[in-house]
């Protein structure tokens, strides 16, 4: 081979291309297209050697085959084949780059695993991303058992890590997966999400210590709590160890916990009395309450995989008519509709909601104008609203059920809203 072809011939075989094979490669490069006998005397290999090898340099697009009968072999140029590998080492390049993080977290994550070979017992794990890691990874890999002693606070915690769906996956690959904590009000959304994928129960005493125990082989420690013994998130430390006597007493203090526990239902049951289903917004502090729709919200999305939710306004709109209507018709007096009527107008005049006259006594025809809910922004806000909010009154007061129509919004400018209210 000619020194000017080494350095072609050094890539080639770099690049898994046998020796012999690029002699063949420079030979149909030199003679231009040839029979496979041919290339074979010019590269002074064995015929039937030569066969086997140019079949693989058409395989790997070295060669181009033409014709048929004698078929013969055309070497792709040397510029198309540079190319070719700069291209495939560019794309490598980037893949490595693009996998940086991940490969040195996997790294991190795994290299203080213990085996059986391993000459230590214990592994201390740092920082909560590392830890996170580690447990999905051994959550993904545990074949009989999984045992989880979860703190009140870690359950918000799991879901944000995926932990959840982790749990799931092995309980559905027929693992047995036990997991305890408290059951309370602040992390009752979650326990009911555990509590659909897990065998869960409400622990009958705090739960101080978080632990996971894998197939009686190993057990994960955490030596921090949910906020950090540290000053910041990564400052987070769990222990880990396959030492059969660490392993023994993880499972003793799940064990204890567990003999004692509750099923995770009847607490559930227990915590969601209908006084709980209410989101009170109280006059001044409405932020908190709204807030808490914001989290119930993301709790949500965030467990279904859903990005985008449409909440039905009309509904909403609804629900705060309904009851702004029977704690209005609770201040009201009247046992007849034009009664309860004249005084909703007089509260109308008074809480400054808007002006309201009734145009007609039979049927009951009220026509409101400067309406509190029909603002500049959004006056369809005030179509939905006040036809709702009038039926409420009516129907607490009255104890019947009323049809209320819903203005004309052409005649909205010259009229107000005019709504007509009759009994079903």
């Amino acid at each position: 081979m000619s020194r000017s072809a080494a350095g072609l011939a050094e890539l080639l075989v770099a690049h898994g291309t046998p020796e012999k094979a690029a002699r063949l490669y420079f030979a149909a490069c030199r003679g231009g297209p040839q029979t496979a006998s041919e290339l074979a005397r010019l590269a002074g290999i064995h015929r039937v050697e030569a066969y086997r090898l140019i079949q693989s340099l058409v395989d790997d697009r070295l060669l181009d085959p033409t014709g048929s009968r004698p078929r013969r072999f055309a070497a792709i140029p040397p510029a198309r084949l540079l190319d070719r590998y700069i291209s495939a080492t560019s794309e490598r390049l980037r893949a490595l780059e693009r996998d940086r993080e991940r490969i040195l977290a996997d790294w991190e994550a795994g290299r203080d695993v213990l085996d059986e070979n391993d000459p230590r017992k214990f592994a201390v794990l740092e920082g909560r991303e590392v830890i996170r890691r580690f447990l999905r990874k051994k959550l993904g890999s545990a074949q009989r058992e999984i045992l989880v002693s979860a703190t009140d606070r870690w359950l918000p915690l799991m879901l944000d890590a995926g932990l959840d769906r982790s749990l799931r996956e092995a309980s559905e690959r027929g693992v047995k997966v036990r997991l305890v904590t408290r059951i309370r009000p602040t992390n009752l959304a979650e326990a009911k999400l555990l509590a659909a994928r897990v065998t869960l129960r409400h622990a009958a005493v705090p739960v101080t210590t978080r632990t996971v125990v894998f197939d009686r082989t190993g057990a994960l420690v955490f030596v921090s709590g949910e906020s950090g013994l540290g000053r910041a998130p990564e400052e987070q430390v769990a222990l880990w160890s396959a030492e059969p006597k660490f392993v023994d007493l993880t499972r003793d203090y799940h064990q204890r916990l567990w003999s004692t526990a509750e099923r995770a239902e009847a607490r559930i049951v227990e915590l969601e009395e209908p006084s709980s289903a209410f989101l009170p917004v109280v006059s001044g502090h409405e932020a908190a309450s709204f807030q808490r729709l914001k989290e119930i919200t993301k709790l949500g999305m965030r467990a279904s995989g859903v990005r985008e939710l449409r909440l039905d306004l009309p509904e909403l709109i609804g629900t705060v008519a309904r009851q702004l209507g029977r704690e209005i018709a609770g201040e009201l007096e009247g046992a007849t509709p034009l009664e309860v009527a004249r005084n909703l107008s007089r509260y109308y005049a008074t809480h400054t909601m808007g002006k309201m006259a009734i145009d007609r006594e039979h049927p009951l025809s009220l026509r409101v104008t400067g309406c509190f809910a029909c603002t500049p922004d959004s006056p369809e806000i005030g179509r939905e609203l006040c036809p709702r909010l009038i039926r409420s009154v009516l129907e607490t007061r009255l104890g019947e059920v009323w049809a209320v129509s819903k203005p004309d919004p052409t005649q909205h400018a010259r009229r107000g809203c005019v709504f007509n209210a009759t009994p079903t």
